[in-house]
């Protein structure tokens, strides 16, 4: 299968080292620089050269905030039948672009990234595939996530907005609140080290990203759920009630059996 990748990130790096070598890839990329570090594919550096390419499969890797532009941009250059897919993290306006776009698509989410995830060990690893995609396109993602050995499941768009907005949202505003209350530890202890080091990863990524799955329209009732329990725990150790300690300790243990 002839396959092309718009943007040569990190997440786009890694699809290439996984695809090339079963199928004939080719990168485009913008910024020339980083097309240095790919190997095992061509480096695309005009439109024209995609145009000539005429690719199966196109895998959108681009930042999010330019996932639909990058799209916009070179579907004229693209044959009928190309099967278009993003790997986005935010499906923002995806859905109602890919209904108006004419071509076949699939949309996944391999929910792991180089900041946090070892790549060359993703058993642990979850991805998730939007049902309204094409069956063919479906068909190949999964059979790629597979032999990655990540976990797969199958949500619809609706589906996938409100698992992310539990999934992520409230991982990124726990850390974002302990962050926002940080200051330097002369003898940090081994908890506080590691929630540094998630605070510290989570600051490395985009802003946009950040940004967009914060607003995801979910997000909202995640957040008053953070409050709700912060509040709890607040009356509980201005009271000093070691009963309704016991009762929320033991409700957290069983949260995360």
């Amino acid at each position: 299968m002839k396959i092309l990748i718009l943007g040569a990130g990190k997440m786009g790096s890694f699809f290439c080292d996984v695809l090339s070598f079963k199928h004939e890839v080719a990168v485009y990329d913008k910024n020339l620089d980083r097309l240095r570090f790919t190997f095992h594919a061509l480096r695309l550096s005009s439109l024209d050269e995609i145009k000539e390419f005429r690719p199966d499969l196109l895998i959108n890797a681009v930042t999010v905030k330019y996932t639909i532009d990058a799209f916009n941009e070179v579907l004229p250059l693209l044959p009928d039948g190309c099967i278009i897919s993003d790997i986005a993290s935010v499906k923002n306006g995806l859905q109602e672009f890919y209904a108006a776009c004419k071509h076949p698509f699939v949309s996944t989410h391999p929910m792991f990234g180089p900041t946090f995830a070892s790549l060359s060990n993703l058993s642990s690893e979850n991805a998730i595939i939007i049902a309204e995609g094409d069956h063919l396109g479906k068909i190949f993602f999964k059979d790629l996530y597979n032999e990655l050995h990540l976990n797969i499941f199958e949500y619809t768009f609706k589906q996938h907005d409100e698992t992310i907005a539990f999934s992520l949202s409230i991982p990124f505003a726990s850390t974002l609140v302990f962050a926002g209350v940080m200051k330097h530890q002369e003898a940090p202890g081994t908890t506080f080290k590691r929630h540094m080091a998630i605070a510290r990863g989570l600051m490395s990524e985009d802003d946009y990203l950040l940004q967009e799955i914060l607003f995801n329209p979910h997000t909202t009732g995640q957040l008053q759920k953070i409050q709700q329990q912060l509040a709890k725990l607040q009356q509980i150790v201005e009271t000093k009630d070691s009963h309704a300690m016991k009762i929320f300790l033991d409700e957290v243990r069983e949260n995360i059996k």
